[in-house]
C-alpha cells in the first residue's frame, strides 16, 4: 500500500488564531480517512490548505510523491487531488448528465478557443461509467431542481469523481441528509476505492464516519488529538471530552 498523501507540521494562522497547529497525518492508497471535530476545530481550513484555497505558514504536504509547495489550487487538482464544498452549486438548467460532463473536462484556452469554430464530440465514456457507478442512470436526463436533496448530494459527488482523481476530499457530504439518505450515501463512498479514488472524508455525522472509514483523525483548536481506527477513536475519552461530550455519553458512544 503506498501513501498517496503525507501532510508534515501543518501550520495556518489567521492573525492571532492558530486555525491548524502542527497537524501531521497520513492517508494510504485505497483508505476511506475520517476527519472529526467540533465546529471551528480547522476541519475546513485543513482542506483549504491541502486544495490551495489558504497558504499555511509552515509545514509540508506532498501528495502522491511530489511536493504541493507553490502549486496552484487547479494544479493540484489537474493532479489528482479534487475536493468538494459544503455548498452543492449545482448547475440546475442543465440535466444531471450534462452536470457531469461539464466537469469532466478541464479545457485550456487554445482548445476553448477552436471549440468555438470546429466544436467537438467529446468522450463521454467515464461520465457514464459514473452514473452507472451511483446508480444515478435513471435521472441522468433530469434537472437537479426535480431531484431529491440526498439525490442532489449523490450528483455532487458525481460531478468530482469523472475526472478520475486519486484522492478525493469531502467537505459535509452528509450535511442536510436524513438517516436513509446517509445510509445510501455510505454505501456510495464504499465503492470508490474499487475504482482506484482515496476519499478523506470531514462531516458532523458520527454515523457516516464510524461506518465508512477504514481511520480517523480527530481536530479539536487545530491539532489532531486522536487517531485510530473508528471504534478505537469512538471510545477515546479524549474524543468524547472534546467532540462528543456529555450528549456522545448519553447516547452509547461505545456501541
Amino acid at each position: 500500500m503506498s501513501t498517496v498523501l503525507q501532510v508534515d507540521d501543518l501550520t495556518v494562522r489567521h492573525g492571532g488564531l492558530v486555525a491548524l497547529d502542527e497537524v501531521s497525518l497520513t492517508v494510504e492508497e485505497g483508505q476511506i480517512v475520517g476527519l472529526i471535530g467540533p465546529n471551528g476545530a480547522g476541519k475546513t481550513t485543513f482542506i483549504d490548505t491541502l486544495t490551495g484555497f489558504t497558504a499555511p505558514e509552515r509545514g509540508h504536504i506532498t501528495f502522491d510523491g511530489s511536493s504541493f509547495a507553490e502549486r496552484a489550487p487547479h494544479e493540484r487538482s489537474r493532479a489528482g487531488l479534487v475536493r468538494t464544498f459544503q455548498s452543492l452549486e449545482l448547475f440546475d438548467d442543465l440535466t444531471v448528465r450534462d452536470n457531469l460532463l461539464v466537469a469532466a473536462h478541464t479545457p485550456s484556452l487554445w482548445s476553448t478557443i477552436t471549440d468555438v469554430f470546429w466544436p467537438k464530440t467529446h468522450d463521454s465514456t467515464e461520465t457514464h461509467c459514473i452514473l452507472e457507478l451511483l446508480d444515478l442512470l435513471a435521472v441522468a436526463d433530469r434537472l437537479p431542481t426535480e431531484l431529491s436533496n440526498g439525490q442532489r448530494h449523490v450528483v455532487a459527488l458525481g460531478r468530482a469523481l469523472v475526472s478520475s482523481p486519486k484522492l478525493l476530499l469531502l467537505d459535509e457530504p452528509a450535511a442536510g441528509l436524513d438517516p436513509s439518505e446517509t445510509a445510501a450515501l455510505a454505501e456510495m463512498l464504499r465503492r470508490l476505492p474499487g475504482i482506484g479514488t482515496t476519499v478523506l472524508v470531514v462531516d458532523h455525522d458520527m454515523s457516516l464516519i464510524m461506518s465508512v472509514c477504514d481511520e480517523v483523525h480527530v481536530l479539536d483548536f487545530g491539532r489532531v488529538v486522536a487517531s485510530g481506527a473508528p471504534h478505537e477513536v469512538r471510545n477515546d475519552p479524549t474524543v468524547i471530552a472534546a467532540y462528543l461530550g456529555r450528549q456522545g455519553e448519553s447516547e452509547g458512544v461505545e456501541a
